[in-house]
């Protein structure tokens, strides 16, 4: 039985991809797969792994699959997913790497308490290979998600999606999938995850090794992404309602809107376009606005001081807040 099934979209890592491969030939797990779809990409990623695989004794635990056409990174992991043979499922940036018994240690732990999601830490690396900032999941302990426990953990994550592995049968149930706007697609999909997992654990340690480089998609620019957030979003809140989520948690949906499809999108707006202007930052408040026309009586919203003032100091005053976005988004590595 194949117990974890780890998907890689592979396009255009030629620089990086061996480094990654070797981190998945080292795994303690022996019962695992790794599926890479070949996303037409313009080097030659794939016949780098595939020359390094060839004499290995793990060669036949990969499997190579490609779509007609590129897809883009979340729509070529939902070409996997039903390929997938594991009892849980996992995701890896083929640009990154991983500690060795990652999944030994993830699986271990998902089995200990019959989980539907497990957690590890992510860890920022740089080119020149000094490591950075770990990136923390919030901790809700484990077993069983109580309401109170799902609320903490909805208003409280970061989409650090390939820092969990998802038990395959509760993906199949829901039908969740990455949706196809190439922005935000592993917020949703880890969104949707945690709106409906009924139980979650922990290993506390920086297995996942999130390499911050020039030219990723999380740092190429797009004017246009935040049309394509906004629809992100706005699929987020519908799969919430068709999912019966929405009525217990709308609270916490609307805040997950609020933080994620409203701000994150100003932001996203400003730090794509040369010239940002603000009849585009009024156009996606008044999509706010005709989702959640109560947004401002949200107890999540009001017990959020920082979050109102940044909301109200950019409806008051754009100009300035532009120039503040723009300028705090050039010390971070990557864009919103």
């Amino acid at each position: 039985m194949v117990k974890v099934s780890v998907i890689l979209p592979v396009y255009g890592v030629a620089q990086y991809i061996e480094k990654c491969t070797a981190s998945l030939l080292a795994q303690t797990l022996d019962d695992i797969e790794f599926i890479f779809v070949d996303d037409h990409g313009p080097d030659n990623s794939i016949e780098l792994v595939q020359n390094m695989i060839a004499d290995s004794p793990r060669r036949e635990q990969f499997v190579f699959l490609k779509p007609e056409h590129n897809l883009g990174a979340g729509m070529a992991r939902n070409f996997a997913i039903p390929h997938a043979k594991g009892e849980y499922i996992a995701f890896v940036d083929s640009d990154d790497w991983i500690e060795e018994d990652m999944f030994e240690r993830m699986y271990a732990e998902a089995k200990k308490y019959d989980s539907d999601l497990c957690c590890c830490q992510m860890q920022k690396v740089y080119p020149d290979g000094h490591r950075g900032d770990i990136l923390k999941n919030p901790f809700i302990g484990n077993g069983a998600i109580s309401d109170e426990k799902r609320s903490y953990f909805l208003t409280h994550y970061v989409s650090q999606f390939t820092s969990l592995i998802y038990r395959k049968s509760l993906i199949d149930q829901y039908n969740i999938r990455f949706p196809e706007e190439r922005s935000a697609d592993d917020s949703y999909f880890v969104s949707c995850v945690l709106m409906l997992a009924r139980s979650i654990s922990y290993v506390d340690e920086p297995f996942y090794l999130y390499l911050i480089r020039p030219g990723s998609v999380c740092t190429t620019k797009d004017s246009t992404k935040y049309q394509k957030r906004l629809a992100v979003f706005n699929k987020l809140l519908a799969f919430s309602k068709q999912n019966g989520v929405y009525d217990k948690f709308k609270q916490e949906v609307d805040f997950m809107y609020i933080k994620k499809g409203y701000l994150s999108t100003v932001f996203n707006y400003v730090t794509n376009s040369t010239e940002p202007n603000q009849e585009t930052i009024a156009s996606i408040y008044s999509e706010l606005l005709k989702l959640i026309p109560d947004y401002k009586s949200n107890r999540f919203y009001r017990a959020n001081f920082k979050l109102r003032a940044l909301m109200a100091f950019i409806r008051t005053f754009p100009r300035s807040a532009v120039k503040f976005i723009k300028s705090y988004s050039k010390r971070k590595e990557y864009v919103v």
